[in-house]
């Protein structure tokens, strides 16, 4: 792929990010706050009678009644809160994600089996390693403004104060903070591939016990796109399912004036004060805005590639190299990359 191709791509990938980022905000502002140790400072404490007297009791809201809140105190504006630093982040991020996967795969193809499952994992795992390790700060502030509830008329902290007050109180070592969740967060990759694999080699054995010898070619590639985008949709639903708790953990950490230290602290911690359902607070919400986020990203991409190809005088759509990646939620780091390699690993399946 040509630099002026590798351009076009690039671009096309950070305009699908930023659109999707704008359009699914509110449901990113909502979850970051279900994660959060605070989500319980809007709910009016429940009094219990007990043997002992009357004791108080934590509620945690759902996702429509922490949406409901959010609209009734602070106004519908502060369903964008944490919007800018997204922004701001999703093309440094998608260009180091980009060039360090690119650079790891190719020193990776000179000493294993080139293009294969190990290549691509660890390809991803390094370029995700990277990507976290140079842009967490962005992050860090995104989530501090998000978590920044104020009622309405009040004074609203900015990106620039929020900074400030990170390297007031912490250091620069501050803007760091939640790393180590990240980091574990790159599992994700790893179980998504594992998953996806072992679906896509039963649907490529279930396909060829079947008699499809005579079947028109268009129907074929039909079901085999179906059966890609399903055992991806599977796949990636399980592995974001199990590697969850990280996201939760990393908020912890990121909190202003936080206890959590670490991450077994956090976790430990979290477990011992709330339970292990704790650690799966905003999945469903997570989930639910992954759909529409992921759908607008890859028409955006099309579009745009399509675009920007029409202008330079090209019949046709050209298709990316193929890139895998681990993408932080809210950031969400090669996403279309991600859907577009399965699409051409199913391809070559076939042949």
């Amino acid at each position: 792929m040509s630099q002026r191709d590798t351009l076009v791509h690039l671009f096309a990938g950070g305009c699908g990010g930023t659109v999707g980022a704008i359009l699914t905000c509110p449901l990113e502002v909502v979850k970051t706050r279900l994660q959060s140790s605070s989500v319980t400072l809007y709910i009016s404490e429940v009094q219990l009678n007990t043997v002992n007297g009357a004791s108080v009791a934590r509620v945690s809201p759902g996702p429509l009644h922490c949406l409901k809140l959010i609209l009734e105190k602070e106004g519908p504006r502060s369903l964008f809160r944490g919007l800018g630093p997204n922004l701001v982040g999703v093309a440094p991020s998608r260009a180091i994600y980009f060039a360090a996967y690119s650079g790891s795969k190719e020193r990776l193809n000179g000493v294993l089996e080139p293009d294969s499952t190990p290549v691509h994992m660890l390809s991803a795992g390094l370029a995700g390693f990277t990507a976290i390790t140079a842009t967490n700060p962005i992050w860090l502030i995104k989530t501090r403004l998000q978590l920044d509830a104020r009622n309405r008329g009040e004074e609203r902290m900015s990106a620039f104060e929020c900074v400030r007050r990170v390297y007031r109180s912490d250091g620069l070592r501050g803007f760091y903070r939640g790393m180590s969740a990240s980091y574990a967060g790159i599992s994700e990759t790893v179980i998504h591939f594992v998953i996806y694999e072992s679906i896509k080699r039963r649907l490529v054995e279930a396909k060829a016990t079947a008699n499809m010898d005579d079947e028109d070619e268009s129907v074929k590639d039909a079901s085999d796109f179906a059966g890609m985008m399903l055992a991806a949709a599977t796949s990636k639903t399980c592995a974001t399912s199990i590697a969850y708790p990280h996201e939760v953990i990393r908020t912890r950490l990121r909190e202003e004036g936080t206890k959590y230290r670490s991450f077994f602290q956090t976790l430990s911690m979290v477990i011992k004060e709330e339970g292990y359902r704790a650690l799966y607070r905003g999945l469903t919400t997570h989930l639910v805005r992954q759909i529409p986020n992921t759908a607008i990203m890859m028409c955006t991409y099309e579009l745009v590639v399509y675009l920007l190809n029409a202008l330079r005088g090209r019949g046709q759509e050209m298709l990316p190299e193929s890139q895998g990646g681990e993408r932080e939620s809210g950031d969400e780091i090669g996403a279309v990359s991600e859907l577009r390699i399965l699409k051409n690993r199913s391809a070559e399946s076939r042949v």
